[in-house]
């Protein structure tokens, strides 16, 4: 896969692949990199998630599945179009875009954030879709 290898080349153009990567699979028509559209902005969500190793998995399957309530009202609709090698790339990118001084800050307040946001998730994934936080991990 090519957008994988620019992902982790950690060249200029890795930024571009998955901008890229989110306009193909229709992520911009709710979220944009650093501002609220419909849904979070991609950078806020990093901030969210970063110093978490088990953020992007978590992202993925969130992408996947969708979520309800935990970004405010509006939910967002399971994206069981976008395949879940290409989810994890997304989730991985999106985890990029954290400030460096921000990313793994050893505050721990990633890992509550990720925590409150699966205990949240259990009763709020779209109907039909099992939650991350159920069954083997992928």
């Amino acid at each position: 896969m090519m957008i994988a290898g620019l992902l982790w080349s950690g060249t200029a153009s890795a930024a571009d692949a998955g901008q890229a990567l989110a306009q193909r699979n229709v992520c911009l028509a709710c979220h944009q990199v650093d501002a609220k559209r419909v849904g979070p902005s991609f950078r806020d969500i990093a901030l969210r998630y970063s110093g978490n190793e088990a953020a992007a998995e978590y992202l993925a399957r969130t992408i996947r599945d969708g979520s309800r309530g935990l970004w405010g009202a509006i939910p967002m609709p399971a994206q069981r179009h976008v395949d879940p090698a290409t989810a994890l790339q997304l989730a991985e990118w999106i985890m990029t875009l954290a400030p460096q001084a921000k990313r793994g800050d050893g505050s721990g307040a990633a890992d509550s954030a990720l925590e409150e946001d699966i205990e949240a998730g259990k009763d709020t994934r779209d109907a039909g879709h099992a939650s991350p936080t159920d069954g083997a991990k992928s």
